[in-house]
């Protein structure tokens, strides 16, 4: 249970560690805007339990169902990314039309997208896993990661292509590809951010502030000047709680893309440290249980979400300090938003979720001990894999038996505990001993032979010992 433990406390305390710094971004815009200083932290309080209500639905969907809808929410995700760019339907803000108002919050698709084709694509190639070469380890997720950042860029949201990105690195790292194709990739990416840049003149902005914010500190590189500043104040222990100076509409999108340079200013060095290790112990939990797992499916799905999430935080504190260009991604568990918010918690309980099915889990849960809060939140599968093989190919037999047929098969085929044989009845050990020979039919001699026994007299009138005369 070491993996669900690890998952679930560091995702807590990074939602914790949000909650309170959006209370103390928030509250001094708010209060500027003439709106209760509380109303958006306490909006991010309630899409917070709207998330651990997603999560614990996710604790509790098996791995089978999981997979087995992944295509057809594919197929949704397309569909409503091509509706937020329908103008009336999609909500426009800052020259992007990214969201579908749902009155008490906007639905962001792009972050529904990187999900589901994260998981569509550790299906796919749990599919071809027995055939799979680098060709058909391209062809079925590659066209779609094109489709996908298509209509992510028409939007545009640079910052949801590039963690789309991240979710197609880590596919392809999980399945296999060969570390020279990553280079050939890194150097098709290089070439299309320049193709982009030279398309949008805003792109060439966050490029040039980038390298020198400075150089415009009113106007292009206003935001990241203002964000060194703010870790510059904080120094080693920081200011103190709620004391920032920058969040008195200094600094831009401070409760949500900026977040990290608050929590900088007020806790100092020392709270950014403590962000980033749990950070660290979440990639590791994720790295963990795909290394673990006996399913396929589990292992490239785990990689492929913990790449994307642990990058997305990773681009997000890059650029607040300056060691990267402005994207615009949110700072996972931590920012301010809705629909990212509430699917990162989703996430977080699928790769709890995934950690049941590790084989010593299964175990510890089938045979401890557990309360009746443990029993509602993490239910005891009945085998390590809950789900059927899948067809690999078209003609193929399907065998719809269980991939693992009990947990102590597996446990035996990990090293993990010895196979028990059961003790032998006396009839299990005679149907298992091999059947004796029967001895050929023995020919009587013909009469008058040499040699011949002479055949047995019976009294006339015998009957045998049961009566009759004797």
């Amino acid at each position: 249970m070491t993996s669900c433990h690890l998952v679930l406390g560091a995702a807590g305390l990074l939602l914790l560690i949000g909650l309170v710094m959006v209370f103390s971004a928030s509250a001094i815009e708010a209060a500027l805007a003439d709106e209760p200083a509380w109303a958006p932290g306490v909006k991010q309080l309630v899409l917070a339990c709207i998330g651990l209500v997603a999560m614990g639905v996710a604790l509790r969907l098996p791995v089978s169902l999981v997979r087995r809808w992944s295509p057809i929410a594919l197929v949704v995700v397309v569909a409503l990314l091509l509706l937020v760019l329908i103008p009336g339907i999609g909500l426009e803000r800052n020259g992007a039309r990214q969201w579908i108002s749902l009155g008490v919050t906007d639905f962001q698709p792009s972050e529904l997208g990187k999900l589901v084709f994260a998981l569509w694509g550790a299906h796919v190639l749990a599919l071809r896993e027995r055939y799979l070469t680098t060709s058909s380890l391209l062809v079925p997720v590659l066209p779609v990661f094109a489709v996908l950042s298509l209509l992510l860029i028409a939007e545009p949201d640079f910052g949801g292509t590039v963690s789309l990105g991240l979710v197609l690195v880590g596919l392809l790292w999980a399945g296999g590809m060969p570390l020279r194709w990553f280079g050939a990739f890194a150097g098709a990416a290089g070439l299309a951010m320049v193709i982009m840049v030279k398309a949008a003149p805003y792109r060439m902005e966050r490029i040039t502030a980038f390298l020198d914010p400075f150089a415009d500190p009113t106007d292009t590189g206003f935001q990241a000047i203002r964000g060194m500043y703010a870790l510059a104040t904080g120094g080693l222990w920081g200011v103190g709680l709620g004391n920032s100076a920058m969040k008195w509409n200094i600094l831009p999108e401070a409760e949500s893309d900026y977040i990290f340079a608050i929590i900088g200013e007020e806790l100092g060095f020392l709270g950014c440290l403590v962000v980033v290790t749990l950070y660290g112990v979440l990639a590791y939990a994720g790295f963990r249980i795909a290394r673990r797992s006996a399913d396929r499916f589990v292992q490239l799905a785990c990689v492929a979400i913990t790449v994307w999430l642990i990058g997305q935080a990773t681009m997000n504190m890059g650029y607040v300090v300056g060691l990267l260009p402005v994207t615009g991604v949110t700072l996972p568990l931590i920012s301010a938003g809705g629909t990212s918010l509430i699917l990162t918690l989703f996430i977080v309980g699928l790769l709890a979720r995934f950690a049941l099915s590790e084989p010593a889990a299964v175990e510890a849960l089938r045979t401890a001990e557990r309360g009746r809060l443990s029993r509602l939140l993490l239910p005891a599968p009945t085998t390590a894999v809950d789900q059927v093989r899948p067809r690999r190919f078209p003609g193929e037999a399907v065998d719809e038996r269980p991939v693992v047929g009990s947990v102590r098969t597996l446990l035996h085929a990990r090293g993990t505990t010895p196979r028990r044989t059961p003790a032998r009845t006396e009839n299990s050990a005679r149907a298992a001993a091999p059947a004796r020979p029967r001895p050929a039919a023995r020919t009587a001699p013909a009469r008058g032979t040499a040699g011949a026994p002479a055949p047995r007299q019976r009294p006339v009138g015998s009957r045998g010992r049961s009566g009759g005369e004797r």
